[in-house]
């Protein structure tokens, strides 16, 4: 797959070895050599990713992805850096970069990470950050849930198993599908978890309403009812 990629590399022997090759590899290349110019480039062009030097003049690599990310700038980036060590590449993924590549590289494992974050891109974009049946409202940012405007204070698990049964409102789920999506149990454990989570959830979302949302299906599972007539 052909994506457009800005180089922000100052050693011009690296700098012309990656443009040639992710030319030769079919992509369309932007290069520069300054890290003023490489923000500026990154904040005001559309690139499918970035490859960044993590030692720049002027402004260096860290510095350029964490001012990204603090305008919510998503693209995917790839840190080069000669420092290697642990704490090096963990500063830098904590500084918003998605892979991170010791040099000396070889040309094709850069390839292969390209592709890699090419494809974790592609399957993280338009995933929703809100999810709704009815007057029934989560928000998985803020991991807020309201019911017809009304704040419903959940615990973490609780939170997790709405959100799973949100995912497939209108769905009969059973019991297993919950212990191994919510719990992670890929074995019965022979509790009644589920039905004791089922029945707190069930009294936070329907209380105070007319109209149940939650709906056990005997002998089958739970249903969350879409709000639709």
């Amino acid at each position: 797959m052909a994506m457009r990629i800005l180089v922000i590399e100052d050693d011009p022997e690296v700098s012309a070895h990656l443009l040639k090759g992710l030319r030769e590899a079919g992509h369309v290349v932007d290069g520069v050599t300054q890290g003023r110019d490489g923000l500026f480039q990154a904040a005001t062009e559309a690139y499918d990713l970035l490859i960044v030097d993590r030692m720049l003049p002027g402004v260096d690599g860290l510095t350029i992805i964490r001012t990204l990310r603090a305008s919510d700038n998503t693209v995917p980036v790839l840190i080069l850096s000669a420092l290697g060590e642990v704490d090096d590449r963990v500063k830098g993924l904590r500084a918003g970069g998605d892979d991170y590549l010791v040099k000396p590289f070889a040309f094709s494992e850069l390839l292969a990470r390209l592709d890699a974050l090419a494809r974790r891109a592609q399957n993280t974009e338009g995933e929703p950050t809100r999810l709704r049946a009815g007057e029934l409202e989560m928000d998985l940012l803020s991991r807020r849930v309201t019911r017809a405007a009304k704040v419903i204070d959940l615990q973490p698990r609780e939170f997790r198993l709405l959100e799973y049964l949100m995912r497939h409102a209108g769905q009969v789920v059973t019991r297993t599908m919950l212990l191994e999506n919510v719990w992670d149990y890929h074995f019965d454990p022979q509790t009644n978890v589920v039905d004791v989570h089922i029945s707190r959830l069930r009294r936070k979302i329907d209380e105070g309403f007319d109209k149940p949302f939650l709906e056990t299906v005997r002998g089958a599972g739970y249903v969350l009812l879409t709000g639709e007539a």
